[in-house]
């Protein structure tokens, strides 16, 4: 049996059977395609296309099949050269030419992209509530140490003192961007192509919009041409995904290099670390080093895809068969590092002693050029002369805070007394109180915004 030709046709060529078939991957649809089934019958009952009896005997077939697939009792045959196939053969063996009606009006090509449609939208919200509880595991850790210090890095150089807790945010807010991201794309998503059949809709009196209704899509496709060949919301679930893995990866990336013996600023939980097989000392953090290399993957699903988007011409092709894989494997590969970050998060240690050593004072040259600004200096004039006194720092071997008055007067007359008050990592950090900045109440600021956004 084959949904688009008779079993006396000719046969086809066995590797090019195997290369059309798309069973092997897209039978993981089978509960959006019985589902969307189950409602285009009733769609096609309430058109007067269907009697009650073969609504009734439709609808019992295909719970019956699905029972049988979700028990693995179901057996495929080697014509089933897709998901829907064998679901509609199996149909035909369990209740009879009934179920010949039920394509009536549809095509594959407004099925397949309906029943992908619905599988997004069903791990839409698995992806958002794994990220917000990546999220809350930052903002745990950030509340838990507020007041710890750590230096903040340009270039990977040590730039200026932030705290530790302004770091986890600096993560947890493009978490929240990508669940932003995920928002604002669903009702793209969200978009009813069924009944659009192959590329003209169908000309029977379907409710299409009682269908949207029932199967929980905000919206109906306003073209059918378009829809059937519209993949545009599989490139913005790539886009986001590939997004959500790069921030994995430089939250691994800081991460990876935070728990080295160099840097020494946390500790990772051994639960989420693997040992050598040679050397007996080592702890490796192959949790982080997995999440940075899967961006790589999630990232050449969009590229991929978009090249094969790039040429079609209008109406499907088949050529969109290849939106499957990648959609499913960037769903499963999300979920697997959702599944792992959230804990590593929550129970990795900041070591306190090693991120206030390596404070050091050089860190703080930008306060002096800001005392200078306070005394009515222009910056560029006081940034030249900061940049006098720290050369003169290091070619005398000795901190800014070690130099007398009289040689930063050299540099510049502003300087007074007054000026070894800004050398305090503490007070810089506290001076930056703005909105978004590092200072004590602008952290506390930033949770409490984060939690707000975490409960609409």
């Amino acid at each position: 049996m084959r949904l688009w030709g008779t079993s006396e046709g000719s046969s086809l060529d066995p590797a090019f059977e195997r290369l059309n078939a798309s069973l092997p991957f897209d039978r993981r649809l089978y509960p959006q395609d019985i589902r969307g089934s189950i409602a285009w019958a009733r769609a096609l009952a309430r058109a007067g296309l269907l009697t009650p009896e073969e609504y009734h005997a439709i609808v019992a077939g295909l719970e019956a099949v699905k029972t049988e697939l979700d028990t693995g009792a179901f057996t495929f045959h080697p014509t089933d050269e897709d998901i829907h196939t064998a679901v509609e053969r199996r149909l035909t063996e369990c209740i009879g030419p009934a179920a010949g009606k039920l394509h009536t009006g549809r095509s594959r090509n407004d099925q397949v992209a309906t029943d992908l449609r619905l599988f997004l939208m069903e791990a839409w919200p698995r992806l958002d509530e794994g990220l917000r509880e990546l999220e809350e595991a930052l903002a745990t850790q950030a509340e838990a140490h507020l007041d710890l210090l750590m230096p903040g890095y340009t270039h990977l150089q040590r730039a200026q003192p932030i705290r530790y807790a302004h770091w986890c945010l600096a993560h947890a807010w493009a978490f929240e961007r990508d669940r932003a991201r995920l928002r604002d794309a669903y009702p793209y998503l969200a978009t009813l192509p069924l009944g659009s059949g192959a590329l003209s809709g169908t000309p029977f009196p379907v409710d299409r919009e009682a269908l949207a209704r029932e199967l929980g899509f905000l919206s109906v496709s306003p073209n059918s041409l378009d829809a059937v060949s519209d993949r545009d919301f599989v490139a913005e679930f790539l886009f986001i995904a590939a997004m959500i893995g790069v921030h994995f990866s430089r939250l691994a990336e800081d991460l990876i290099l935070f728990a080295s013996a160099e840097f020494g600023f946390v500790a990772l939980d051994p639960a989420y670390t693997t040992g050598s097989s040679l050397m007996p000392q080592k702890r490796n953090p192959d949790a982080l080093e997995l999440a940075r290399a899967k961006a790589g993957r999630l990232v050449g699903h969009l590229m991929g895809f978009l090249l094969v988007l790039k040429g079609l011409p209008s109406g499907y092709n088949k050529d969109l068969q290849e939106d499957k894989e990648p959609v499913f494997d960037a769903v499963d590969t999300l979920e697997a590092l959702l599944a792992v970050l959230p804990g590593l998060v929550r129970t990795m240690q900041p070591r306190p002693e090693r991120m206030r050593s390596a404070l050091e004072e050089a860190m703080l040259a930008t306060e002096l050029a800001d005392y200078l600004v306070r005394k009515g200096v222009p910056f560029r004039e006081a940034h030249r002369a900061v940049s006098g006194l720290v050369e003169e720092s290091l070619r005398e071997g000795k901190p800014l805070s070690a130099l007398p008055v009289e040689a930063m007067r050299r540099h510049h007359p502003a300087f007074d007394s007054d000026v070894y008050a800004a050398l305090d990592s503490e007070a810089a950090v506290e001076r930056r109180a703005i909105l978004g900045g590092t200072a004590r109440g602008a952290i506390e600021a930033q949770i409490q915004a984060l939690r707000a956004r975490w409960a609409t």
